[in-house]
């Protein structure tokens, strides 16, 4: 009788804290104190569990792994390390930004194209009524109002304790 196994995969977000210190040193080929120095550094901040356990996501053992190549296979100390790190957060909000300008200049380049079209409509139009030999009534044609506001024109303060100007007390 053949014993029947089943096989079962477990799929857990990339950003999830899943790794003990102990387990994402090795992963990352370090020690566990270089996870703690890199920490107090800011170049990683792990999760922490309800009780204060560090907690290193794929995401994290990745970011590990590339201190660790730039520190070795680039001869970067911490700092430079730290600088590329800030310069490529920089990077990524500015291709963020970019990728919302295109999309807003697409949406803007539509609406354009939709009232040209809309103005071309109109166009003909009036190029129909011109050429026409009819004539409208006045009550078939809505009244175009036309608001223009004229700058009020100052009027000088009377003198402290005195008369106004132009005019008796």
């Amino acid at each position: 009788m053949a014993t029947r196994r089943t096989r079962t995969t477990v799929r857990v977000d990339s950003d999830r804290g899943v790794f003990m210190i102990s387990v994402a040193a090795e992963l990352a080929e370090m020690h566990p104190q270089t996870l703690r120095m890199y920490e107090a550094r800011g170049l990683i901040t792990p999760k922490r569990s309800p009780k204060g356990t560090r907690l290193y996501s794929h995401e994290d053992v990745e970011r590990l792994r590339r201190i660790q190549q730039m520190t070795t296979e680039y001869g970067l100390n911490l700092a430079g390390v730290e600088r590329v790190l800030e310069l490529e957060r920089k990077l990524a909000r500015a291709q963020a930004k970019v990728e919302a300008l295109e999309r807003r200049s697409l949406e803007l380049r539509e609406e354009i194209r939709a009232l040209e079209e809309r103005r071309n409509e109109v166009r003909a139009d009036l190029v129909r009524f011109e050429h026409s030999r009819e004539l409208a009534c006045a009550k078939d044609v809505a009244p175009i109002k036309l608001q223009v506001e004229r700058p009020r024109k100052a009027r000088p303060m009377p003198p402290a304790g005195g008369t106004p100007p132009g005019g008796a007390a």
